[in-house]
């Protein structure tokens, strides 16, 4: 019985937060733009989001190419962020299964500030830069995960798994595609969360009423 209590409860979540705002909302910047911050802004006022250690177990099906569990998975809240929604390809089946929804995309100030906080995040996870046998090692959602994504997203030489121009490269193709994607329409919204403004366009963009000297909130600092 209380297995299908939180079954419900997940499923309304999913439907309607307390804005009276069906629409889903998907934050597809890569890791490292501040997608942590822009989670706790809508947690803040609100809004329904997913649970990320769940949706970080669903990377075996993002690599499979099953996207249709990735979209069962998106009927328990109303935003989304982090992995597998900050990955290649993710965004167009959203699109396709939630027409109308709205996608926010996270960019930082340069290719080289991105991949200084994705190296400088690694080192603080694990008390230096980690090489392949730590990320296979690694039990973070799951034995071998940080391994399978790094090198399903950005391939780089074993012994070179931070190579500056691969990563920088793989960063600006992501967010270009994903702009190329999306001209010519008004569902998506590309914003930096280091820029003030930008916290307003994002309220208008969700139509939603901006706090009095209202700010992103900065989590996950590396």
């Amino acid at each position: 019985m209380s297995h299908l209590i939180t079954i419900l409860t997940d499923y309304i979540k999913g439907k309607k937060s307390r804005h009276g705002n069906s629409k889903k909302i998907f934050c597809i910047g890569r890791n490292k733009t501040g997608t942590t911050s822009l989670k706790h802004f809508f947690e803040s006022r609100g809004y329904p989001v997913g649970n990320q250690s769940k949706a970080e177990k669903l990377f075996p099906q993002y690599k499979a190419g099953n996207f249709q569990a990735i979209i069962e998975y998106c009927h328990t809240a109303q935003v989304f962020q982090d992995c597998p929604f900050s990955y290649p390809e993710t965004y167009k089946y959203l699109d396709q299964a939630f027409p109308g929804s709205q996608f926010i995309l996270t960019l930082r100030d340069s290719p080289e500030q991105w991949y200084n906080s994705v190296v400088n995040f690694r080192r603080k996870c694990f008390g230096y830069l980690p090489e392949k046998k730590d990320l296979q090692r690694s039990k973070y959602a799951y034995k071998g995960y940080y391994w399978d994504t790094h090198n399903w997203l950005y391939n780089t030489p074993e012994d070179n798994l931070y190579h500056p121009e691969i990563l920088k490269n793989h960063y600006l193709e992501y967010n270009q595609e994903i702009i190329n994607y999306f001209t010519g329409r008004n569902n998506l919204l590309v914003i930096n969360l280091a820029n003030h403004e930008d916290y307003y366009r994002l309220c208008d963009f969700i139509d939603l009423q901006p706090e009095k000297e209202g700010h992103f909130p900065w989590k996950n600092k590396t």
